[in-house]
């Protein structure tokens, strides 16, 4: 009981804290202890391991999101006037 109560409470700070520890931001950084306390639990926890690859599949799929490429200026000016003729009412 006690093991359980302890393992859940270190998954509560270890939750509030996997962010901070994925994104290393010195804005916001944890000291040497609370990254060894959170490794050794993700080393042990396997629903805290599970957050940790979410969150990281996240950041992943999102930096790839943010890579974009522009339209061609062809397709911008037919929207344009998509837009402009469908704003005027005349879709002839």
């Amino acid at each position: 009981m006690i093991k359980t109560a302890r393992m859940m409470l270190t998954c509560h700070w270890s939750a509030r804290r996997l962010q901070r520890y994925l994104d290393a931001d010195p804005a916001a950084h944890l000291d040497p202890f609370e990254v060894r306390r959170i490794e050794a639990h993700l080393a042990v926890c396997a629903r805290c391991r599970a957050a940790e690859d979410e969150f990281r599949q996240i950041d992943g799929a999102l930096a790839r999101w943010t890579v974009r490429t522009m339209p061609d200026a062809t397709s911008v000016e037919h929207a344009r006037k998509f837009v402009d003729r469908l704003t005027r009412g005349d879709l002839t």
